[in-house]
């Protein structure tokens, strides 16, 4: 590693350790520029760099290294663009793929034939590929010219290696794209954006507001994949939790979670001015449905659980926009009152239009009141009515029976909506 890639690392990593509010009590006393220039020695020859940290124990050891293997994902903004001149290169101008988008197309193909992490980030890393398929009415020829120019520069990326498994990796990987380009349909792969504003509304989560440098056609409910240039290839879903505005931003709620790379930068790292990639968004079973004569316009229950309530936040924005009756109750579901994290925006929401009632519920809060103390599912069968259509947005373990006890509530299938990926 060079000199500068590690000093930019270190600097990454000082940043995330000095937001975490368990690490940040081991640096008290500890000299900060003793420790980044013994780091960057460490990255720059080889070692154990994590030692140079005196008195740190075996758990915030390994959270901090945690860290660090974040702040030193192969890649960023710098190695990528060489690479993409050197696919770029490879290709040798048989294949219609745009200048501009091969640094995005170059990571996210990487990570792709490299396994893509979990379900919900293959299909992200779909939805955007798939979208760069269509739009630029690639054939099937260009997938062995793709594939062979990738394996030029993959011996740079990680993952994955070029071994004897490579070729059967990326005819798998070609083949899922070519498969999410028929569904995608037309329009932009990426939309550029920058981050305009940033609170950290409550421990560990943050709200960014983010302005496209193009209008995004999202609708409230969707999804969204994200990618961060210093995390390339890594794609992660976020729902809007606004309707669209006329200045064109995007609200995004986002908690950091202990394994997660992008969240964690997201919520400690990034500040304003920042910017960060946007891929087309996809609905996934929360937009509102579309009425018709066959399907009138129900009042709504919706039950959210911690972040979750970003998609459904939105939708009360999309009813306060044409209310035309409808009633509309909103659960926020957290463990205390400190977790409460939208507050503001909730009781101005609350307080603007007689149509919305918002109830908190705390699961681990005694002091609250009895109807608001318990399970937020549970506490919102409490208000639920025949004519509603009910909508479930949370953590997995949340959303995990919410089904099963709505539909023993006899609530029809067709109104119960849960988040979903497809693909």
């Amino acid at each position: 590693m060079t000199e500068a890639a590690a000093r930019a690392a270190v600097a990454r990593w000082l940043r995330l350790v000095q937001a975490d509010t368990e690490l940040s009590a081991y640096l008290i006393g500890v000299d900060l520029d003793r420790l980044a220039a013994h780091l960057i020695r460490q990255l720059v020859g080889g070692g154990p760099v994590l030692e140079g940290w005196p008195g740190l124990p075996e758990a915030p050891r390994r959270r901090a290294g945690d860290y660090l293997a974040g702040a030193l994902a192969t890649g960023g903004p710098a190695v990528m663009d060489e690479v993409a001149a050197e696919f770029r290169a490879s290709l040798a101008g048989h294949c219609p793929l745009p200048a501009s988008e091969l640094a995005l197309v170059v990571a996210a193909l990487a990570r792709l034939v490299g396994g893509g992490g979990g379900r919900a980030e293959r299909w992200a890393l779909l939805a955007v590929l798939g979208r760069v398929h269509h739009r630029h009415r690639l054939r099937p020829e260009h997938g062995p010219l793709i594939g062979a120019a990738l394996a030029t520069v993959a011996p740079r990326l990680s993952p994955p290696p070029v071994d004897v498994g490579w070729e059967h990796r990326w005819r798998r990987a070609w083949a899922l794209v070519v498969r999410a380009a028929g569904r995608m349909g037309d329009g932009s792969a990426f939309w550029s954006a920058e981050v305009t504003g940033r609170d950290l509304s409550a421990e560990g989560i943050a709200i960014l507001t983010v302005r496209p440098w193009h209008p995004l056609p999202f609708r409230p409910g969707q999804a969204v994949p994200l990618c961060l240039p210093q995390h390339p290839g890594r794609w992660r879903w976020y729902c809007p939790a606004n309707a669209p505005r006329p200045d064109g931003t995007v609200e995004l709620h986002v908690r950091a979670v202990a394994a997660g790379t992008v969240s964690r930068s997201l919520v400690h790292e990034v500040r304003p001015g920042d910017p960060l990639h946007l891929g087309p968004p996809v609905d996934v079973g929360l937009s509102l449905p579309t009425v018709s004569p066959s399907v009138p316009r129900r009042d709504l229950l919706l039950v959210a659980g911690g972040t979750g309530l970003a998609p459904l936040r939105a939708l009360v924005e999309q009813v306060a926009a044409a209310p035309g009756g409808r009633r509309v109750t909103l659960i926020v579901g957290v463990r205390t009152v400190a977790d409460l994290y939208d507050a503001i925006a909730l009781d101005k929401l609350d307080q603007a239009h007689p149509w919305l009632t918002v109830v908190p519920v705390f699961s681990h809060d005694p002091p609250a009141v009895p109807e608001e103390n318990g399970d937020a599912l549970t506490v919102a069968l409490g208000h639920l009515r025949s004519d509603q259509e009910v909508y479930v947005c949370g953590p997995p373990a949340m959303l995990a029976g919410s089904r099963l006890q709505l539909l023993a509530a006899a609530v029809p299938a067709e109104r119960i909506h849960l988040p979903g990926l497809v693909g």
